[in-house]
Protein backbone atom coordinates (compact mmCIF):
# COMPACT_ATOMS: atom_id res chain seq x y z
CA UNK A 1 0.00 0.00 0.00
CA UNK A 2 1.02 3.29 -1.29
CA UNK A 3 1.53 5.60 2.00
CA UNK A 4 1.61 9.10 0.16
CA UNK A 5 -1.20 11.07 0.28
CA UNK A 6 -3.99 10.99 3.03
CA UNK A 7 -5.97 7.82 2.87
CA UNK A 8 -8.84 9.48 4.81
CA UNK A 9 -9.14 12.29 2.99
CA UNK A 10 -8.92 10.52 -0.23
CA UNK A 11 -11.95 7.75 1.11
CA UNK A 12 -13.77 11.01 2.30
CA UNK A 13 -14.07 12.56 -1.12
CA UNK A 14 -14.70 9.15 -2.83
CA UNK A 15 -17.66 8.64 -0.04
CA UNK A 16 -19.12 11.86 -0.42
CA UNK A 17 -18.90 11.43 -4.41
CA UNK A 18 -20.83 7.85 -4.27
CA UNK A 19 -23.65 9.64 -1.46
CA UNK A 20 -24.37 12.68 -3.95
CA UNK A 21 -24.40 10.38 -6.83
CA UNK A 22 -27.17 7.83 -5.00
CA UNK A 23 -28.94 10.86 -3.92
CA UNK A 24 -29.47 11.68 -7.57
CA UNK A 25 -31.05 7.84 -8.05
CA UNK A 26 -33.77 8.70 -5.80
CA UNK A 27 -34.50 12.48 -6.90
CA UNK A 28 -36.76 11.72 -9.41
CA UNK A 29 -39.03 10.59 -7.47
CA UNK A 30 -40.64 13.83 -6.33
CA UNK A 31 -38.90 15.73 -9.50
CA UNK A 32 -40.72 13.15 -12.36
CA UNK A 33 -43.67 15.20 -12.69
CA UNK A 34 -42.34 18.48 -13.22
CA UNK A 35 -39.82 16.98 -15.82
CA UNK A 36 -42.63 15.06 -17.43
CA UNK A 37 -44.23 18.19 -17.90
CA UNK A 38 -40.86 19.96 -19.30
CA UNK A 39 -40.71 17.04 -22.27
CA UNK A 40 -44.53 16.79 -22.82
CA UNK A 41 -45.98 14.45 -21.78
CA UNK A 42 -49.32 14.43 -19.40
CA UNK A 43 -49.08 13.95 -15.73
CA UNK A 44 -52.17 11.03 -16.68
CA UNK A 45 -49.80 8.71 -18.89
CA UNK A 46 -47.13 7.80 -15.96
CA UNK A 47 -45.60 4.68 -18.23
CA UNK A 48 -44.49 6.88 -20.74
CA UNK A 49 -41.68 8.60 -18.65
CA UNK A 50 -40.66 5.12 -17.93
CA UNK A 51 -37.29 5.92 -19.93
CA UNK A 52 -36.51 8.70 -17.30
CA UNK A 53 -36.21 6.01 -15.18
CA UNK A 54 -35.00 2.92 -17.04
CA UNK A 55 -32.89 5.10 -18.50
CA UNK A 56 -30.54 5.52 -15.91
CA UNK A 57 -30.49 2.24 -14.37
CA UNK A 58 -29.66 0.90 -17.56
CA UNK A 59 -26.43 3.35 -17.57
CA UNK A 60 -25.83 2.40 -14.01
CA UNK A 61 -26.05 -1.36 -14.37
CA UNK A 62 -24.47 -2.42 -18.13
CA UNK A 63 -21.59 -0.43 -17.79
CA UNK A 64 -20.19 -1.72 -14.42
CA UNK A 65 -18.02 -4.60 -15.55
CA UNK A 66 -16.56 -1.98 -17.99
CA UNK A 67 -15.87 0.74 -15.81
CA UNK A 68 -14.68 -1.45 -12.91
CA UNK A 69 -12.14 -3.54 -15.05
CA UNK A 70 -10.93 -0.21 -16.48
CA UNK A 71 -10.37 0.96 -12.99
CA UNK A 72 -8.29 -2.07 -12.37
CA UNK A 73 -6.76 -1.40 -15.28
CA UNK A 74 -6.09 2.58 -15.80
CA UNK A 75 -6.38 3.34 -11.60
CA UNK A 76 -9.14 4.17 -9.26
CA UNK A 77 -8.42 7.60 -8.99
CA UNK A 78 -8.45 8.49 -13.22
CA UNK A 79 -11.84 6.61 -12.99
CA UNK A 80 -13.05 8.17 -10.15
CA UNK A 81 -12.62 11.79 -11.64
CA UNK A 82 -13.54 10.66 -15.36
CA UNK A 83 -17.04 8.98 -13.40
CA UNK A 84 -17.53 12.69 -12.01
CA UNK A 85 -17.49 13.93 -14.98
CA UNK A 86 -19.60 12.06 -16.94
CA UNK A 87 -22.18 12.51 -14.00
CA UNK A 88 -21.68 16.44 -14.55
CA UNK A 89 -21.72 16.01 -18.16
CA UNK A 90 -25.28 14.14 -17.99
CA UNK A 91 -27.12 16.42 -15.20
CA UNK A 92 -26.11 19.45 -17.77
CA UNK A 93 -27.82 17.52 -20.40
CA UNK A 94 -30.81 16.71 -18.38
CA UNK A 95 -30.46 20.44 -17.02
CA UNK A 96 -30.93 21.74 -20.52
CA UNK A 97 -33.46 18.54 -21.71
CA UNK A 98 -36.54 19.84 -23.88
CA UNK A 99 -37.54 16.38 -25.35
CA UNK A 100 -37.75 12.89 -23.78
CA UNK A 101 -34.89 11.43 -25.62
CA UNK A 102 -32.26 14.28 -24.61
CA UNK A 103 -33.44 14.20 -21.21
CA UNK A 104 -32.84 10.21 -21.15
CA UNK A 105 -29.93 11.05 -22.47
CA UNK A 106 -28.67 12.89 -20.35
CA UNK A 107 -30.23 10.24 -17.49
CA UNK A 108 -28.13 7.48 -18.99
CA UNK A 109 -24.99 9.40 -18.78
CA UNK A 110 -25.97 10.43 -15.23
CA UNK A 111 -26.25 6.47 -14.63
CA UNK A 112 -23.05 5.47 -15.88
CA UNK A 113 -21.06 8.19 -14.37
CA UNK A 114 -22.60 7.42 -11.00
CA UNK A 115 -22.81 3.38 -11.17
CA UNK A 116 -18.94 3.60 -12.37
CA UNK A 117 -18.26 5.56 -8.38
CA UNK A 118 -19.05 2.59 -6.92
CA UNK A 119 -16.55 -0.09 -7.77
CA UNK A 120 -13.69 2.30 -8.09
CA UNK A 121 -14.56 3.05 -4.28
CA UNK A 122 -14.55 -0.21 -3.14
CA UNK A 123 -11.35 -0.94 -4.66
CA UNK A 124 -10.17 2.04 -3.62
CA UNK A 125 -10.55 1.01 0.04
CA UNK A 126 -8.83 -2.29 -0.87
CA UNK A 127 -5.43 -0.40 -1.97
CA UNK A 128 -5.56 1.95 0.99
CA UNK A 129 -6.33 -0.56 3.67
CA UNK A 130 -5.08 -3.92 4.48
CA UNK A 131 -7.36 -6.80 4.35
CA UNK A 132 -8.43 -6.99 8.48
CA UNK A 133 -8.88 -3.28 8.23
CA UNK A 134 -11.07 -2.82 5.86
CA UNK A 135 -14.18 -3.36 7.56
CA UNK A 136 -14.94 -0.25 8.88
CA UNK A 137 -14.32 2.18 5.48
CA UNK A 138 -16.26 -0.61 3.27
CA UNK A 139 -18.97 0.06 5.98
CA UNK A 140 -18.75 3.49 5.60
CA UNK A 141 -19.23 3.09 2.04
CA UNK A 142 -21.82 1.00 1.88
CA UNK A 143 -23.89 3.44 4.71
CA UNK A 144 -23.54 6.62 2.49
CA UNK A 145 -24.72 4.85 -0.77
CA UNK A 146 -27.54 3.75 1.14
CA UNK A 147 -27.74 7.35 2.67
CA UNK A 148 -28.43 8.55 -0.65
CA UNK A 149 -31.90 6.88 -1.03
CA UNK A 150 -32.61 8.90 2.34
CA UNK A 151 -31.41 12.33 1.03
CA UNK A 152 -32.13 12.13 -2.22
CA UNK A 153 -36.05 12.81 -2.06
CA UNK A 154 -35.19 15.69 0.66
CA UNK A 155 -33.02 17.05 -1.43
CA UNK A 156 -35.18 17.24 -4.43
CA UNK A 157 -38.25 18.62 -1.99
CA UNK A 158 -36.43 21.28 -0.85
CA UNK A 159 -35.77 22.40 -4.19
CA UNK A 160 -38.67 22.40 -5.86
CA UNK A 161 -39.99 24.11 -2.87
CA UNK A 162 -37.84 27.22 -3.93
CA UNK A 163 -36.71 26.94 -7.45
CA UNK A 164 -37.54 24.92 -10.83
CA UNK A 165 -36.78 21.34 -11.43
CA UNK A 166 -33.87 21.69 -13.98
CA UNK A 167 -31.78 23.68 -10.22
CA UNK A 168 -31.65 20.38 -8.90
CA UNK A 169 -29.11 19.00 -12.06
CA UNK A 170 -27.62 22.35 -12.09
CA UNK A 171 -26.55 21.95 -8.00
CA UNK A 172 -25.63 18.13 -9.47
CA UNK A 173 -23.33 19.60 -12.15
CA UNK A 174 -21.48 22.33 -9.57
CA UNK A 175 -21.14 19.70 -6.72
CA UNK A 176 -19.84 16.91 -9.31
CA UNK A 177 -17.21 19.32 -11.02
CA UNK A 178 -15.80 20.42 -7.87
CA UNK A 179 -16.08 16.84 -6.34
CA UNK A 180 -13.93 16.28 -9.36
CA UNK A 181 -11.36 19.07 -8.81
CA UNK A 182 -10.72 17.68 -5.28
CA UNK A 183 -10.22 13.81 -6.64
CA UNK A 184 -7.85 15.53 -9.20
CA UNK A 185 -5.71 17.24 -6.89
CA UNK A 186 -6.00 14.64 -4.21
CA UNK A 187 -4.56 12.61 -6.86
CA UNK A 188 -1.68 14.70 -7.82
CA UNK A 189 -0.62 15.15 -4.51
CA UNK A 190 -0.61 11.62 -3.67
CA UNK A 191 1.26 11.07 -7.11
CA UNK A 192 3.82 14.00 -6.24
CA UNK A 193 4.98 12.14 -3.29
CA UNK A 194 4.72 8.85 -3.91
CA UNK A 195 7.91 6.62 -4.81
CA UNK A 196 5.95 4.14 -6.90
CA UNK A 197 2.84 3.48 -8.64
CA UNK A 198 0.07 1.45 -7.09
CA UNK A 199 -3.31 0.63 -7.99
CA UNK A 200 -4.82 3.63 -6.84
CA UNK A 201 -2.83 5.53 -8.83
CA UNK A 202 -2.90 6.73 -12.21
CA UNK A 203 -0.99 3.99 -14.53
CA UNK A 204 1.43 6.27 -16.65
CA UNK A 205 1.66 9.50 -16.29
CA UNK A 206 0.73 12.40 -18.46
CA UNK A 207 1.88 12.64 -22.25
CA UNK A 208 4.70 14.93 -22.81
CA UNK A 209 4.37 18.17 -24.54
CA UNK A 210 2.75 21.38 -24.56
CA UNK A 211 -0.97 21.87 -22.67
CA UNK A 212 -3.62 21.98 -25.77
CA UNK A 213 -5.25 25.09 -24.93
CA UNK A 214 -7.39 24.64 -28.14
CA UNK A 215 -9.48 21.69 -26.87
CA UNK A 216 -10.58 24.04 -24.06
CA UNK A 217 -11.93 26.59 -26.31
CA UNK A 218 -13.74 24.10 -28.78
CA UNK A 219 -15.24 22.94 -25.04
CA UNK A 220 -16.85 26.17 -24.28
CA UNK A 221 -17.74 26.63 -27.78
CA UNK A 222 -19.31 23.28 -27.81
CA UNK A 223 -21.28 24.03 -24.54
CA UNK A 224 -22.10 27.55 -25.41
CA UNK A 225 -24.08 27.25 -28.03
CA UNK A 226 -25.21 23.63 -27.13
CA UNK A 227 -27.14 25.61 -24.49
CA UNK A 228 -28.40 27.95 -26.93
CA UNK A 229 -29.67 24.32 -29.47
CA UNK A 230 -31.31 23.22 -25.37
CA UNK A 231 -32.75 26.59 -23.69
CA UNK A 232 -33.47 28.81 -27.52
CA UNK A 233 -34.22 31.67 -25.51
CA UNK A 234 -37.26 33.70 -26.47
CA UNK A 235 -35.63 36.70 -27.21
CA UNK A 236 -33.20 35.44 -29.71
CA UNK A 237 -35.24 33.42 -31.32
CA UNK A 238 -38.28 35.52 -32.14
CA UNK A 239 -35.47 38.15 -32.80
CA UNK A 240 -36.03 39.10 -36.97
CA UNK A 241 -31.97 38.61 -37.63
CA UNK A 242 -31.06 36.55 -34.65
CA UNK A 243 -33.97 33.99 -34.99
CA UNK A 244 -32.74 32.98 -38.71
CA UNK A 245 -30.17 31.18 -36.47
CA UNK A 246 -32.84 28.61 -34.64
CA UNK A 247 -34.45 27.82 -38.21
CA UNK A 248 -33.74 23.93 -39.01
CA UNK A 249 -32.53 23.37 -42.40
CA UNK A 250 -34.97 20.54 -43.17
CA UNK A 251 -37.80 19.14 -40.94
CA UNK A 252 -38.21 20.25 -37.16
CA UNK A 253 -35.09 19.40 -35.19
CA UNK A 254 -33.35 21.47 -33.23
CA UNK A 255 -29.96 20.09 -34.50
CA UNK A 256 -29.88 20.48 -38.21
CA UNK A 257 -30.21 24.86 -37.73
CA UNK A 258 -26.82 26.89 -37.85
CA UNK A 259 -26.70 26.96 -34.21
CA UNK A 260 -27.09 23.50 -33.85
CA UNK A 261 -24.89 22.60 -36.58
CA UNK A 262 -22.27 24.90 -34.88
CA UNK A 263 -22.42 23.04 -31.60
CA UNK A 264 -21.92 19.56 -33.37
CA UNK A 265 -18.65 20.80 -35.63
CA UNK A 266 -17.29 22.43 -32.58
CA UNK A 267 -17.93 18.80 -30.22
CA UNK A 268 -16.27 17.03 -33.35
CA UNK A 269 -12.57 18.81 -33.73
CA UNK A 270 -12.74 18.75 -29.74
CA UNK A 271 -12.67 15.12 -30.23
CA UNK A 272 -10.38 15.20 -32.54
CA UNK A 273 -7.79 17.62 -31.19
CA UNK A 274 -8.37 15.14 -27.82
CA UNK A 275 -7.36 12.54 -29.69
CA UNK A 276 -4.38 13.62 -31.35
CA UNK A 277 -2.48 16.39 -29.25
CA UNK A 278 0.29 15.40 -26.71
CA UNK A 279 -1.30 16.87 -23.84
CA UNK A 280 -4.62 16.64 -24.53
CA UNK A 281 -7.43 18.06 -22.44
CA UNK A 282 -9.07 14.76 -22.47
CA UNK A 283 -7.46 12.04 -23.03
CA UNK A 284 -9.14 10.13 -25.09
CA UNK A 285 -6.82 7.91 -26.96
CA UNK A 286 -5.95 7.04 -23.66
CA UNK A 287 -9.26 5.80 -22.42
CA UNK A 288 -9.95 4.11 -25.92
CA UNK A 289 -6.77 2.02 -25.05
CA UNK A 290 -7.55 1.10 -21.71
CA UNK A 291 -11.14 0.44 -23.23
CA UNK A 292 -10.02 -2.07 -25.79
CA UNK A 293 -7.70 -3.61 -23.27
CA UNK A 294 -10.44 -4.28 -20.75
CA UNK A 295 -12.28 -6.13 -23.58
CA UNK A 296 -14.33 -3.77 -24.68
CA UNK A 297 -15.97 -6.47 -26.87
CA UNK A 298 -16.86 -8.74 -24.11
CA UNK A 299 -18.38 -5.65 -22.05
CA UNK A 300 -20.50 -4.89 -24.38
CA UNK A 301 -22.07 -8.19 -25.58
CA UNK A 302 -22.26 -7.84 -21.23
CA UNK A 303 -23.96 -4.76 -21.27
CA UNK A 304 -26.71 -5.89 -24.22
CA UNK A 305 -27.44 -8.99 -21.67
CA UNK A 306 -27.98 -6.76 -18.38
CA UNK A 307 -29.54 -4.06 -20.82
CA UNK A 308 -32.25 -6.68 -22.03
CA UNK A 309 -33.09 -7.87 -18.38
CA UNK A 310 -33.41 -4.00 -16.99
CA UNK A 311 -35.48 -2.83 -19.73
CA UNK A 312 -37.96 -5.92 -19.23
CA UNK A 313 -38.41 -5.65 -15.95
CA UNK A 314 -37.52 -1.81 -14.96
CA UNK A 315 -40.16 -0.15 -17.70
CA UNK A 316 -43.31 -2.74 -15.75
CA UNK A 317 -45.52 -1.47 -13.60
CA UNK A 318 -44.80 -3.62 -10.49
CA UNK A 319 -48.39 -3.48 -9.27
CA UNK A 320 -50.14 -4.94 -12.18
CA UNK A 321 -47.53 -6.68 -14.93
CA UNK A 322 -44.04 -8.35 -14.20
CA UNK A 323 -43.20 -7.42 -17.64
CA UNK A 324 -43.30 -4.58 -19.69
CA UNK A 325 -45.23 -5.31 -22.88
CA UNK A 326 -42.03 -5.88 -25.17
CA UNK A 327 -40.43 -7.97 -21.92
CA UNK A 328 -40.17 -11.13 -23.58
CA UNK A 329 -38.12 -9.41 -26.51
CA UNK A 330 -35.49 -7.69 -24.16
CA UNK A 331 -35.48 -11.42 -22.44
CA UNK A 332 -34.96 -13.27 -25.43
CA UNK A 333 -32.71 -10.47 -26.89
CA UNK A 334 -30.37 -10.73 -22.98
CA UNK A 335 -30.31 -14.43 -23.59
CA UNK A 336 -28.81 -14.45 -26.93
CA UNK A 337 -26.52 -11.61 -25.67
CA UNK A 338 -25.30 -13.80 -22.38
CA UNK A 339 -24.53 -17.01 -24.28
CA UNK A 340 -22.16 -15.21 -26.69
CA UNK A 341 -20.82 -13.23 -24.04
CA UNK A 342 -19.88 -16.78 -22.71
CA UNK A 343 -18.74 -18.19 -25.83
CA UNK A 344 -16.46 -14.73 -25.88
CA UNK A 345 -14.97 -15.24 -22.50
CA UNK A 346 -13.65 -18.98 -23.93
CA UNK A 347 -11.84 -17.24 -26.94
CA UNK A 348 -10.76 -14.17 -25.84
CA UNK A 349 -6.77 -13.61 -25.65
CA UNK A 350 -7.52 -10.83 -22.44
CA UNK A 351 -11.33 -11.55 -21.75
CA UNK A 352 -13.31 -8.73 -19.76
CA UNK A 353 -13.54 -11.44 -16.57
CA UNK A 354 -9.90 -12.97 -16.50
CA UNK A 355 -9.23 -16.81 -16.29
CA UNK A 356 -9.86 -17.32 -12.58
CA UNK A 357 -10.93 -14.50 -11.32
CA UNK A 358 -13.59 -15.54 -9.12
CA UNK A 359 -12.10 -18.75 -8.22
CA UNK A 360 -12.08 -18.59 -4.61
CA UNK A 361 -15.50 -19.67 -3.10
CA UNK A 362 -16.18 -16.46 -0.75
CA UNK A 363 -15.13 -14.46 -4.06
CA UNK A 364 -18.22 -15.76 -6.22
CA UNK A 365 -20.24 -16.63 -2.93
CA UNK A 366 -20.39 -13.03 -2.77
CA UNK A 367 -21.92 -12.09 -5.65
CA UNK A 368 -24.56 -15.08 -5.04
CA UNK A 369 -25.54 -13.58 -1.63
CA UNK A 370 -25.69 -10.36 -3.05
CA UNK A 371 -28.23 -11.75 -5.64
CA UNK A 372 -30.42 -12.97 -2.80
CA UNK A 373 -30.03 -9.38 -0.75
CA UNK A 374 -31.00 -7.40 -4.01
CA UNK A 375 -33.90 -10.00 -4.27
CA UNK A 376 -35.27 -8.93 -0.78
CA UNK A 377 -34.54 -5.45 -0.64
CA UNK A 378 -36.47 -4.52 -3.54
CA UNK A 379 -39.62 -5.78 -1.29
CA UNK A 380 -38.84 -2.95 1.07
CA UNK A 381 -38.15 -0.22 -1.40
CA UNK A 382 -41.20 -0.66 -3.43
CA UNK A 383 -43.64 -2.53 -1.61
CA UNK A 384 -43.38 -0.65 2.12
CA UNK A 385 -44.51 2.92 0.22
CA UNK A 386 -47.22 0.71 -1.69
CA UNK A 387 -48.42 -0.32 1.51
CA UNK A 388 -48.53 2.68 2.99
CA UNK A 389 -50.74 4.26 0.19
CA UNK A 390 -52.96 0.99 0.33
CA UNK A 391 -54.00 1.83 4.33
CA UNK A 392 -53.30 4.43 6.63
CA UNK A 393 -51.79 7.31 3.98
CA UNK A 394 -54.45 7.27 0.61
CA UNK A 395 -54.34 10.82 -0.39
CA UNK A 396 -50.85 10.98 -0.15
CA UNK A 397 -47.38 9.60 -1.26
CA UNK A 398 -45.32 12.00 0.93
CA UNK A 399 -45.98 10.49 3.91
CA UNK A 400 -46.70 6.88 2.47
CA UNK A 401 -42.87 7.63 1.23
CA UNK A 402 -41.88 8.99 5.04
CA UNK A 403 -43.04 5.06 5.97
CA UNK A 404 -39.70 3.94 4.13
CA UNK A 405 -37.72 6.53 5.52
CA UNK A 406 -38.01 4.82 8.78
CA UNK A 407 -36.48 1.49 7.14
CA UNK A 408 -33.98 3.71 5.57
CA UNK A 409 -32.39 5.59 8.31
CA UNK A 410 -31.93 2.09 10.07
CA UNK A 411 -29.73 0.55 6.59
CA UNK A 412 -26.51 2.97 7.29
CA UNK A 413 -26.66 2.73 11.06
CA UNK A 414 -26.40 -1.10 10.31
CA UNK A 415 -23.44 -0.67 7.83
CA UNK A 416 -21.47 1.02 9.79
CA UNK A 417 -22.56 -1.59 12.65
CA UNK A 418 -21.33 -4.38 10.10
CA UNK A 419 -18.30 -3.13 9.40
CA UNK A 420 -16.40 -2.62 12.46
CA UNK A 421 -17.67 -6.59 13.66
CA UNK A 422 -15.90 -7.94 10.42
CA UNK A 423 -12.71 -6.58 12.21
CA UNK A 424 -13.64 -9.34 15.13
CA UNK A 425 -16.11 -11.59 13.17
CA UNK A 426 -16.21 -13.82 10.28
CA UNK A 427 -18.23 -12.38 7.46
CA UNK A 428 -20.61 -15.29 7.15
CA UNK A 429 -22.08 -15.40 10.64
CA UNK A 430 -22.27 -11.04 10.35
CA UNK A 431 -24.11 -11.55 7.00
CA UNK A 432 -26.22 -14.25 8.25
CA UNK A 433 -27.27 -12.33 11.36
CA UNK A 434 -27.75 -9.26 9.86
CA UNK A 435 -30.13 -11.10 7.07
CA UNK A 436 -31.97 -13.15 9.50
CA UNK A 437 -32.76 -9.80 11.66
CA UNK A 438 -34.71 -8.53 7.61
CA UNK A 439 -35.97 -12.04 6.96
CA UNK A 440 -37.47 -11.13 11.21
CA UNK A 441 -38.70 -7.53 10.11
CA UNK A 442 -40.48 -9.09 6.90
CA UNK A 443 -42.46 -11.81 9.02
CA UNK A 444 -43.69 -9.22 11.01
CA UNK A 445 -44.69 -6.84 8.34
CA UNK A 446 -46.28 -9.99 6.83
CA UNK A 447 -48.64 -10.07 10.22
CA UNK A 448 -49.38 -6.11 9.08
CA UNK A 449 -53.19 -5.56 8.75
CA UNK A 450 -55.30 -2.32 7.66
CA UNK A 451 -54.41 -0.11 10.47
CA UNK A 452 -50.73 -1.57 12.12
CA UNK A 453 -48.82 1.40 10.48
CA UNK A 454 -50.98 3.70 13.05
CA UNK A 455 -49.49 1.39 15.85
CA UNK A 456 -46.15 2.66 17.24
CA UNK A 457 -44.64 -1.01 16.95
CA UNK A 458 -45.39 -1.12 13.58
CA UNK A 459 -41.18 0.95 13.59
CA UNK A 460 -39.76 -1.84 15.19
CA UNK A 461 -40.58 -4.00 11.98
CA UNK A 462 -38.83 -1.35 9.44
CA UNK A 463 -36.00 -0.60 11.73
CA UNK A 464 -35.04 -3.99 12.35
CA UNK A 465 -35.24 -4.74 8.57
CA UNK A 466 -33.35 -1.95 7.60
CA UNK A 467 -30.23 -2.77 9.93
CA UNK A 468 -30.26 -6.28 8.93
CA UNK A 469 -30.09 -5.43 5.76
CA UNK A 470 -27.08 -2.55 6.23
CA UNK A 471 -25.48 -5.54 8.42
CA UNK A 472 -25.13 -7.13 5.51
CA UNK A 473 -23.82 -4.90 3.61
CA UNK A 474 -20.02 -4.79 4.28
CA UNK A 475 -19.24 -8.27 4.77
CA UNK A 476 -19.89 -9.19 1.52
CA UNK A 477 -17.52 -6.69 0.21
CA UNK A 478 -15.10 -7.61 2.56
CA UNK A 479 -15.37 -11.44 1.49
CA UNK A 480 -14.62 -10.75 -2.39
CA UNK A 481 -12.06 -8.32 -1.74
CA UNK A 482 -10.03 -10.09 0.15
CA UNK A 483 -9.98 -13.24 -1.98
CA UNK A 484 -9.87 -11.59 -5.65
CA UNK A 485 -6.28 -10.28 -6.84
CA UNK A 486 -5.70 -6.54 -6.33
CA UNK A 487 -5.70 -6.64 -10.39
CA UNK A 488 -8.93 -7.43 -10.37
CA UNK A 489 -10.80 -5.53 -7.19
CA UNK A 490 -12.75 -3.01 -9.18
CA UNK A 491 -14.15 -5.54 -11.68
CA UNK A 492 -14.77 -8.11 -8.75
CA UNK A 493 -16.64 -4.95 -6.80
CA UNK A 494 -18.65 -4.30 -9.70
CA UNK A 495 -20.14 -8.03 -10.04
CA UNK A 496 -21.37 -8.07 -6.85
CA UNK A 497 -23.09 -4.77 -7.33
CA UNK A 498 -24.31 -5.48 -10.76
CA UNK A 499 -25.97 -9.27 -8.88
CA UNK A 500 -27.76 -6.85 -6.29
CA UNK A 501 -29.04 -4.79 -8.70
CA UNK A 502 -30.05 -8.18 -11.13
CA UNK A 503 -31.50 -9.33 -8.40
CA UNK A 504 -33.59 -6.41 -7.21
CA UNK A 505 -35.48 -6.91 -10.83
CA UNK A 506 -35.88 -10.49 -10.89
CA UNK A 507 -36.98 -10.69 -7.21
CA UNK A 508 -39.60 -7.82 -7.57
CA UNK A 509 -40.53 -9.78 -11.05
CA UNK A 510 -41.31 -13.02 -8.69
CA UNK A 511 -42.76 -11.40 -5.50
CA UNK A 512 -45.40 -9.64 -7.69
CA UNK A 513 -46.34 -12.52 -9.65
CA UNK A 514 -46.74 -14.46 -5.99
CA UNK A 515 -48.33 -11.16 -4.91
CA UNK A 516 -50.65 -10.15 -7.59
CA UNK A 517 -51.82 -14.26 -7.47
CA UNK A 518 -52.68 -13.92 -3.87
CA UNK A 519 -54.46 -10.63 -4.63
CA UNK A 520 -56.73 -12.04 -7.55
CA UNK A 521 -57.69 -15.18 -5.64
CA UNK A 522 -58.86 -12.50 -2.70
CA UNK A 523 -60.71 -10.54 -5.38
CA UNK A 524 -62.67 -13.39 -6.58
CA UNK A 525 -64.02 -14.21 -3.06
CA UNK A 526 -65.74 -10.90 -2.38
CA UNK A 527 -69.08 -10.61 -3.08
CA UNK A 528 -70.39 -8.28 -5.38
CA UNK A 529 -71.10 -4.86 -5.04
CA UNK A 530 -74.89 -5.01 -5.08
CA UNK A 531 -74.42 -8.26 -2.21
CA UNK A 532 -72.52 -5.31 -0.31
CA UNK A 533 -74.22 -2.30 -0.80
CA UNK A 534 -77.51 -3.34 -2.14
CA UNK A 535 -76.95 -1.05 -5.12
CA UNK A 536 -74.93 -0.99 -8.15
CA UNK A 537 -73.14 1.52 -6.81
CA UNK A 538 -69.93 1.10 -4.97
CA UNK A 539 -70.11 2.00 -1.56
CA UNK A 540 -67.19 2.50 1.70
CA UNK A 541 -68.15 -0.92 2.97
CA UNK A 542 -67.09 -2.51 -0.34
CA UNK A 543 -63.80 -0.27 -0.75
CA UNK A 544 -62.73 -1.43 2.41
CA UNK A 545 -62.90 -5.22 1.36
CA UNK A 546 -61.33 -4.11 -1.55
CA UNK A 547 -58.67 -2.56 0.52
CA UNK A 548 -58.36 -5.99 2.29
CA UNK A 549 -57.46 -7.98 -0.36
CA UNK A 550 -54.54 -5.04 -1.51
CA UNK A 551 -53.09 -5.67 2.36
CA UNK A 552 -53.54 -9.70 1.62
CA UNK A 553 -51.49 -8.85 -1.91
CA UNK A 554 -48.38 -7.06 0.34
CA UNK A 555 -48.25 -9.71 3.04
CA UNK A 556 -47.98 -12.15 0.14
CA UNK A 557 -44.77 -10.13 -1.08
CA UNK A 558 -42.89 -9.49 2.54
CA UNK A 559 -43.74 -13.12 3.44
CA UNK A 560 -41.47 -13.88 -0.04
CA UNK A 561 -39.40 -11.02 0.85
CA UNK A 562 -38.51 -13.30 4.61
CA UNK A 563 -37.65 -16.43 2.39
CA UNK A 564 -35.45 -14.09 -0.22
CA UNK A 565 -33.54 -12.98 3.13
CA UNK A 566 -33.06 -16.34 4.87
CA UNK A 567 -31.89 -17.40 1.72
CA UNK A 568 -28.87 -14.97 1.88
CA UNK A 569 -28.26 -15.83 5.21
CA UNK A 570 -27.77 -19.47 4.82
CA UNK A 571 -25.55 -18.67 1.48
CA UNK A 572 -23.67 -16.61 3.63
CA UNK A 573 -22.74 -19.28 5.82
CA UNK A 574 -21.75 -21.74 3.39
CA UNK A 575 -19.90 -19.65 0.73
CA UNK A 576 -18.33 -17.33 3.20
CA UNK A 577 -17.30 -20.04 5.43
CA UNK A 578 -13.32 -19.57 6.39
CA UNK A 579 -13.43 -15.92 4.38
CA UNK A 580 -10.09 -13.97 5.55
CA UNK A 581 -11.79 -10.57 6.39
CA UNK A 582 -10.56 -10.47 9.79
CA UNK A 583 -7.21 -9.85 11.16
CA UNK A 584 -6.09 -13.69 12.95
CA UNK A 585 -7.16 -14.84 8.95
CA UNK A 586 -5.65 -11.80 6.75
CA UNK A 587 -2.62 -13.80 6.15
CA UNK A 588 -4.16 -17.03 4.64
CA UNK A 589 -5.76 -14.58 2.44
CA UNK A 590 -2.60 -13.42 0.85
CA UNK A 591 -0.60 -16.67 0.85
CA UNK A 592 -3.59 -18.04 -1.38
CA UNK A 593 -3.50 -15.53 -3.61
CA UNK A 594 0.24 -15.79 -3.78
Amino acid sequence: MTRTGSPRLLLGLAAVAVAFAAADTYVVVLALPEMMGATGIPIDQLQRAAPIVSGFLLGYVAMLPLIGRIADLRGRLPVLVAALVVFAAGSLVTALAYDLPSMVTGRFLQGVGGGGLVPATLALVADLYPVERRGVPLGIVSAVQELGSVIGPLFGALVISVADWRTIFLINLAVGLVLAAALRAARDTREAGAAGASPGDERSPGPPGRFDWGSPLLLLVTLGFGALVFVQPNELVTDITWGELFLPFAGDGRWLTPVGLVTIVAFLLFLVRSATASRPMLDLAGWARSSREADLRGALLLAVALGGVILAFATADPQVQVFSDRGLWYLAAAAVAAVAFVLHLRSAQAPLVPPGALRQRPAWGAILVSFFVGSALIAALIDIPIYARTTTYRTSQLMAALVLVRFLVALPIGAVVGGYLIRTRGAGPVTAVGMTMSATGFFLMSRWGIDSLEDPTSNIALVLCGFGFGLALAPVNAAVLAHTDAGVHGLASAMVVVARMVGMLVGISALTTIGLRRYYAEQDGLPTVTEVCGKAEMCQDFRDLQKLAGVAQEQTVFLGAAFCALAAAVVALVVFRGAATRAVAAHHAVRSLG
